[in-house]
């Protein structure tokens, strides 16, 4: 018998629970500016999630998809991208499309049954909310595939759950990325918990990130916790797919700290234990602790950056809230370019 190949998956990690830093630590952690606007989006995208959370529970929103613990992961994407790559999300990484110029706004339009908040600010190339699970996967490898095709120095980057790795969708993805080659990042953000499904139920593979491997790309697992890791992984899977060196599968390991949506409980099906040691290992008290212990931020600049947070989500809730709703007949205009007959007649009899 003779062994025709060995695997193995890397685990990157930089920065411990309270905020210490490995002595083997990237070029990335001494950009202390970097690092500040990085920590700036995640506090502001922390902010806006709580508020939405509060204008469902008060009937000013429908059904909304919590980022809480996702903060790190998701800014690192929008941080890691340049405006002319293209960005396939799911549906709750706000904090990188924030960074890529959505306003909040327009997450609340979306959220509150408005199509026109999928018509949002930001590079025109990013595709809409994707609520069926990993199809926003196969969208980003026809991007990637395009980007290569028109010898385009752009990167399609998208993202996906821990569930969501289980679909064929996910898998179509990067067999196509690995056999083509393709300019392609996919992001599994392993939040642990696919709805009320745990992480040990969905898959019997030792990590998500060795899903790769099969479809013979570039693999890795981070610390989604840690944004200095997933400022440096990022980095560098977006430049050598630019590079034309291949695509990449990040898994980035965290924590869904809410409910999977606002019309779920998960009391239900986890332990107050779990969910208490997960806020110990939670992205902005890590991060916060590194930039106060380089000089980089203090008590007084997180009390001033927070109210100007307030301040800016308040106005964009109050533009939200003053928005007309659209008429009945608009919700026939965002399915077909050419509507056949008998939908253009339920759309006339709509608008009477």
């Amino acid at each position: 018998m003779s062994i025709v190949a060995k695997f193995a998956v890397e685990h990157v990690q930089y920065l411990d629970p309270e905020g210490r830093l490995a002595d083997h630590a990237p070029a990335v952690a001494q950009d202390l500016e970097r690092l500040v606007a990085t920590y700036q989006a995640m506090a502001r995208v922390r902010v806006f999630d709580a508020k939405a959370i509060n204008l469902q529970r008060t009937g000013k929103l429908g059904t909304y998809a919590s980022c809480l613990g996702h903060e790190a992961a998701h800014v690192a994407i929008g941080m890691a991208m340049r405006p002319e790559d293209c960005f396939a999300p799911m549906y709750r990484e706000y904090g990188a499309q924030f960074v890529r110029g959505v306003k909040p706004r327009e997450v609340l339009l979306y959220w509150g049954g408005d199509e026109r908040g999928n018509d949002f600010s930001g590079p025109k190339h990013d595709y809409p909310w994707c609520v069926p699970i990993a199809t926003q996967c196969l969208h980003a490898a026809g991007a990637a595939l395009a980007f290569r095709t028109r010898r385009e120095p752009r990167v399609a980057v998208t993202v996906v759950g821990d569930g969501g790795s289980s679909k064929s969708d996910f898998y179509g993805a990067i067999n196509a990325a690995g056999v083509w080659n393709l300019p392609f990042v996919c992001v599994i953000v392993n939040n642990q918990w696919a709805i009320s499904v745990p992480r040990r139920m969905q898959s019997a593979a030792e990590t998500l990130a060795q899903k790769g491997i099969a479809a013979g790309i570039a693999s890795v697992q981070v610390d989604g916790n840690d944004a200095i890791a997933m400022l440096d992984v990022l980095d560098r899977a977006i430049a050598r797919a630019r590079a034309g060196e291949g695509p990449m599968l990040v898994e980035a390991v965290t924590y869904r700290l809410h409910d999977h949506t606002t019309a779920d409980d998960a009391r239900r099906y986890r332990g107050e234990d779990e969910v208490k040691a997960a806020w110990a290992r939670e992205p902005m008290k890590r991060l916060r602790a590194y930039l106060a212990g380089r000089g980089a931020w203090d008590d007084a600049k997180e009390k001033a950056w927070l109210e100007q947070c307030e301040r800016e989500v308040n106005a964009e809730v109050d533009a939200y809230l003053a928005s007309s709703p659209p008429p009945t007949r608009a919700m026939f205009d965002h399915l077909y370019a050419e509507l056949p007959a008998d939908v253009a007649e339920q759309r006339r009899l709509a608008g009477q």
